[in-house]
């Protein structure tokens, strides 16, 4: 008896399930998300790196600033301090048989006086020199008396004298050995030794 078509298709239905297995196809799995996790990793370890080499280049330059000044501001108070001393040491001179300080030597000994004032530590000797016409007891007395001369104008100035000692070499220390005019006023001076409180010298304000 032959089979209606419904019967039939109901039969073809079941033969293809059987082919199948039975099972629905697999499922693909989802696309993964691990390779966009690890390039934002790294992009944000390349930021992080990139602001640590800026810090430590910026950091670098600062030392590099600081030290440059370090340097220029030790050169600048060696400079100072070598103008000071020097001017401390300019040396005066006196006429022939005079134990006057000149008006030329005033602006000297001002600006020596303005050093003593900006540095209270630091104490000078004067020493007094002679040239050699005159007997050894006179040219020590009258370098004395230029020393003197010099110390009583600083201490005129405003500075304490206790913190200058003075002495005299009379002609036993001549600038020029010469037996002329132009040697004799080189030797005629009184000469300017700091003793003391001479390592951290300031200029004057």
């Amino acid at each position: 008896m032959a089979m209606s078509s419904r019967a039939l298709s109901l039969l073809f239905a079941v033969s293809v399930i059987a082919a199948c297995g039975g099972k629905a196809a697999p499922e693909q799995p989802a696309p993964s998300g691990t390779t966009n996790s690890d390039a934002a990793t790294r992009a944000r370890q390349d930021s992080i790196d990139a602001a640590n080499r800026a810090r430590a280049e910026a950091d670098a330059r600062d030392r590099a600033d600081r030290d440059r000044m370090a340097r220029e501001a030790a050169d600048r108070g060696a400079h100072d301090r070598g103008s000071v001393l020097e001017q401390l040491a300019t040396m005066i001179h006196f006429d022939y048989d005079k134990a006057d300080v000149q008006e030329a030597d005033n602006q000297v000994l001002d600006l020596k006086a303005g050093i003593l004032s900006a540095n209270p530590a630091v104490r000078l000797r004067v020493s007094g020199h002679a040239d050699e016409r005159g007997s050894d007891e006179y040219n020590l007395a009258i370098g004395n008396r230029r020393a003197a001369a010099a110390k009583r104008y600083l201490v005129n100035k405003g500075v304490d004298a206790a913190r200058i000692e003075v002495i005299s070499y009379g002609e036993e220390r001549p600038l020029d050995p010469g037996h002329d005019e132009a040697a004799y006023t080189k030797n005629r001076r009184a000469e300017f030794e700091v003793i003391a409180g001479g390592d951290n010298l300031v200029a004057p304000r």
